[in-house]
């Protein structure tokens, strides 16, 4: 029985873009001890996560967690971060075979002195990045093929977390008895966020046409977010989601009609857990971090500076290309052709 490690540390999104390398590492070695290594806010998505041995959090220090590791006898460890951290970390769990992307594909190309092996190189900008963590399968002799609708996403959702959502929306009138669709007007970049009077326009578009078919509700993660959530709710009067934990996130997202947000987290949780999606990207590229089924929608303008994934912008041309009427037009045909 082999003992595999995933490293997958950050951020909520990507590792949601992992689970489906391990959903086939666990289909074709049923016998193997899988492990995963993330930072400290991982821990509430892969505890939703059936069939993971154990997860290790990494404290942003090596010889502590390498230690830890290295007791578990580590043969393979994937690393999926592919930063100097991530591809250290491999190293130090004494794996004998460290896999992962070339150097090409690297955030940091110096990772790829700690492997020994590299995935094949590809295009980031022409394929998603859950293919990409795909192919590295193909180091252990499985042959992937990109079929999205197939993917699985292995998440259960305990009832007492759906439990304590409903209780939290109750308390604050959110449960009505009509099918939810969530804004989520957050996002951990500064770069991937809307402004205000954005979310006001397309939120009034979407009232208009489907006020008494549909509940409405505004999701917010940090202080900022929140304040913008408040700005938006006085414009509109729909109500701000109370504060959630990340397993309440995707407990409220799993049992929503539609979500409407930005590259993060929110919405690859949605895409995972095939919940409707309509996507808005600025500057990131929706056919690298997009919804993956295709009936699902990615609102985007291509213009000279796009994608960048620069987490700020003083001149946001990518947002500025595209209209409130664009977003409220998407949401409404999502709706309308696709139920």
């Amino acid at each position: 029985m082999e003992n595999l490690l995933i490293i997958r540390l950050s951020s909520l999104g990507d590792i949601i873009h992992t689970l489906p390398a391990f959903s086939v590492l666990r289909q074709n070695f049923p016998e193997a001890r899988i492990f995963w290594a993330c930072e400290k806010s991982g821990r509430e998505i892969l505890e939703l996560v059936p069939g993971l041995d154990e997860i290790i959090i990494w404290p942003n220090n090596f010889f502590r967690t390498g230690l830890k590791i290295r007791k578990y006898k580590i043969e393979i460890a994937f690393d999926f971060q592919g930063l100097l951290k991530s591809a250290f970390l491999a190293l130090a769990s004494g794996a004998r075979k460290r896999l992962g992307f070339p150097r090409q594909n690297l955030k940091e190309r110096l990772a790829s002195l700690f492997y020994t092996q590299t995935s094949a190189p590809i295009n980031e900008f022409d394929h998603h990045v859950i293919y990409k963590n795909l192919l590295l399968l193909e180091l252990v002799g499985l042959k992937i093929e990109w079929q999205p609708e197939n993917l699985h996403f292995p998440l259960s959702i305990p009832r007492e977390i759906r439990k304590k959502v409903k209780e939290k929306l109750e308390a604050a009138g959110l449960v009505n008895g009509r099918p939810l669709i969530v804004f989520n007007v957050g996002a951990s970049w500064e770069s991937k966020r809307l402004p205000a009077a954005f979310w006001t326009e397309v939120i009034k578009g979407v009232r208009k046409e489907f006020h008494q078919d549909y509940a409405f509700c505004l999701l917010w993660g940090n202080k900022e977010e929140l304040n913008l959530a408040r700005t938006i709710q006085r414009a509109t009067d729909i109500p701000v989601v109370p504060f959630l934990t990340i397993k309440e996130v995707i407990g409220l997202i799993s049992s929503s009609f539609l979500l409407v947000s930005g590259d993060t987290f929110a919405l690859q949780a949605a895409s995972a857990l095939r919940i409707p999606v309509v996507g808005l990207f600025g500057p990131t590229s929706p056919t690298r971090n997009g919804p993956i089924r295709s009936h699902d929608a990615a609102v985007y303008a291509s213009v000279n500076c796009s994608p960048c994934y620069q987490r700020r912008c003083s001149r946001p041309r990518c947002w500025e290309s595209i209209s409130p009427q664009q977003v409220t037009s998407a949401i409404i045909s999502r709706i309308k052709n696709h139920g």
